[in-house]
């Protein structure tokens, strides 16, 4: 009885060190790695410092590190379809993908500019009030008052492209992009007006 009382007593305490241990700190993302990894890897679609490339992909800079992460995290997994960045994120580390995340999240975003002058104040009333007929609620509710954003759930807006704002809208609204139930919802009670009003005033929001 001895002997099982001081394996018990040597048990406890082994378990009660263990829980006292520091918990581990995640490695700081190394911004250099995140470069390399842009300039190999994105910078055909999103050009190498994720500036104003293209209209159909998104402006990359100054979006915030954790939701760039779980995006690539998604497209990785396959919870986010799209068959060129599921290719893209496939071969990238966890590291990986913190490093490139942290580097475009450390750039500031170049302001963007609203093309129709027509729209914007549809486009101003939708982001900032909502459409109350339709519960849809003020994209700023989520995304800030000048497209800020929140990390991890709500992205950085201010500035996007509208093109790629729209294009991201629409697919919420048809169910080809899933990864977010919320703007599935949002965007399912809205017309294509309101959709393209909206992205246009969100381009030239700053």
């Amino acid at each position: 009885m001895k002997t099982v009382a001081l394996l018990l007593s040597s048990l406890l305490l082994a378990a009660t060190a263990h829980a006292n241990e520091p918990a581990a700190v995640a490695a700081k993302p190394d911004l250099g790695k995140g470069g390399a990894i842009s300039s190999q890897v994105c910078a055909a679609c999103h050009t190498a410092d994720g500036s104003r490339g293209s209209p159909a992909n998104p402006i990359l800079q100054g979006q915030h590190a954790e939701y760039l992460a779980k995006q690539l995290t998604e497209f990785k997994s396959g919870k986010r379809k799209n068959p060129v960045m599921q290719g893209m994120a496939a071969p990238l580390s966890e590291d990986d993908i913190r490093n490139v995340a942290a580097f475009y999240a450390a750039k500031t975003a170049k302001p963007g500019f609203a093309k129709n002058k027509d729209t914007v104040a549809l486009g101003e009333k939708i982001y900032r009030g909502g459409i109350a007929e339709r519960n849809v609620p003020a994209c700023a509710g989520c995304h800030g008052a000048n497209g800020s954003g929140l990390p991890v759930q709500y992205p950085r807006l201010g500035g996007q492209h509208g093109d790629y704002v729209e294009a991201q809208m629409t697919a919420f609204r048809s169910g080809a992009r899933a990864n977010n139930p919320v703007m599935v919802t949002v965007a399912a009670k809205m017309n294509d007006k309101e959709i393209k009003a909206v992205s246009d005033y969100i381009a030239g929001l700053r």
